[in-house]
Order: C-alpha cells, then structure tokens, then sequence
C-alpha cells in the first residue's frame, strides 16, 4: 500500500511538472476536446449512455479497446476508424510528456521549464 502511495505521489508530480510545459497544456486540452467530441457523438449517433460513450472514449484513445462495444451505425464505424487514428496520437504525445516529467530529475526538470 505504501509503494502505491509513493508512485501515486510520484505521478501527481510529474504532471504537475507536464502541465508547465506549453505543448503539454495543447495536448491536454486536445485530448479533452477529443473526449467530449467523441462522448457526444457515441450518445447521439449510437444510443449510448453519457458514462457509457465516455468510458468507451477513454477506452479506445489509450488503445486498450473495448470487449463488447461496436458501432452499430456504418456512420458511427467510419467515426470510429478516423477517431482512433487522430485521437491515439494526440493521447500517446500527452502520456509521452507525463513519462518524460517523470524521469526528469526535479532540478532538470525546473531549469528546462524556466529555460535556464
């Protein structure tokens, strides 16, 4: 429980060293856009639930994918292929920066920030 902790304190850190960085903060608001497209367009086109469409969301733009859930519209298919291919890259960059914030020693990190 206590490593759990540790890393979840590590994990706050790093973002909050990702979110000082300006492309971090484009990427962030990005994949927040994607959401709340693709939430939207799930309830609408395909009858979802909003915890539904949101889950499958985050489901597919960090690539674990969904068992049970398809589009059942061939409108909603397409949506979902150009979703997937924009929404995965926008997604891997954000989590690209937190995996950098996290290996960066914090005095690194502070100077490359402030751009010392």
């Amino acid at each position: 429980m206590i490593s759990f902790f540790l890393t979840l304190k590590r994990l706050v850190k790093a973002l909050w060293q990702a979110f000082k960085l300006k492309n971090f903060q484009v990427l962030f608001a990005l994949v927040l856009i994607l959401l709340v497209s693709g939430t939207t367009f799930y309830v609408k086109q395909e009858g979802l639930s909003v915890i539904d469409a949101l889950y499958f969301c985050v489901v597919t733009l960090s690539t674990i994918g969904h068992p049970s859930f398809e589009p059942q519209t061939t409108f909603g298919k397409v949506f979902t292929i150009i979703y997937i291919f924009g929404g995965n890259g926008v997604f891997i960059g954000l989590i690209g920066y937190v995996a950098y914030a996290m290996i960066q020693k914090p005095e690194k990190a502070e100077k490359k920030i402030k751009g010392r």
